[in-house]
């Protein structure tokens, strides 16, 4: 498994109708997404494994990883490029044993360096951060604060990802802080024009530079 890719990092939205979410995911693959994490918490069993072999396979084509979001089980089921867990998701260690050494692990630190430093030993390939800004997904969240990204660059060796309220305006606040990826809902698949939005995600990585 190659490296966490850095740029947007897509998180789906909550959506039960599956041939809408896939619509919207490949626009978002169109504009240059360089991954997907399937997140859906109020879909039913048998939903979730649907949209998730589908987006597998969608995300497959494109040459970009799904990620499934707090399911391990989930995602060895329908072959998925990896996990992210929080922190009452599951042991790191345990997943990584379960994952083997070619799939994605992913780790939710919100605004504890301690907790991204221990990730890092148990053999994750990535960690998040936030919520960085106020998030209407999670307006409950705790703040993870620009200057722990800094601090993180110098004492965690895998990619880190920001998330939590960001949108175009204020992503190149967490960019320039030191995020590796910027993983984002509302702001992008609420776009009026997906594709658009997510190729002005990356131009902010220096990926693109036209529309």
């Amino acid at each position: 498994m190659r490296p966490f890719p850095s740029g947007l990092y897509a998180l789906t939205p909550y959506e039960t109708d599956t041939s809408v979410l896939l619509t919207r995911v490949r626009a978002a693959l169109a504009g240059g997404t360089t991954a997907v994490q399937y997140r859906n918490k109020i879909a039913t069993g048998a939903v979730k494994a649907e949209q998730a072999a589908a987006l597998v396979e969608l995300c497959r084509k494109a040459g970009v990883p799904l990620i499934v979001n707090d399911d391990l089980a989930l995602a060895l089921r329908v072959g998925a490029d990896g996990v992210h867990l929080g922190r009452d998701d599951g042991d790191l260690v345990a997943a990584r044993e379960r994952l083997g050494r070619n799939r994605l692990l992913g780790a939710s630190c919100y605004d504890q360096l301690d907790l991204a430093l221990r990730a890092a030993a148990a053999g994750a390939d990535y960690v998040g951060f936030g919520s960085v800004f106020a998030s209407r997904t999670k307006p409950e969240a705790v703040r993870a604060p620009l200057d722990l990204f800094a601090v993180a660059r110098r004492r965690v060796a895998i990619p880190i990802v920001a998330i939590g309220g960001i949108t175009i305006e204020n992503a190149p606040q967490v960019i320039a802080a030191g995020a590796d990826a910027i993983a984002v809902i509302t702001a992008l698949f609420e776009a009026h024009d997906v594709e658009a939005r997510a190729r002005a995600f990356q131009r902010l990585f220096g990926r693109l530079t036209t529309i």
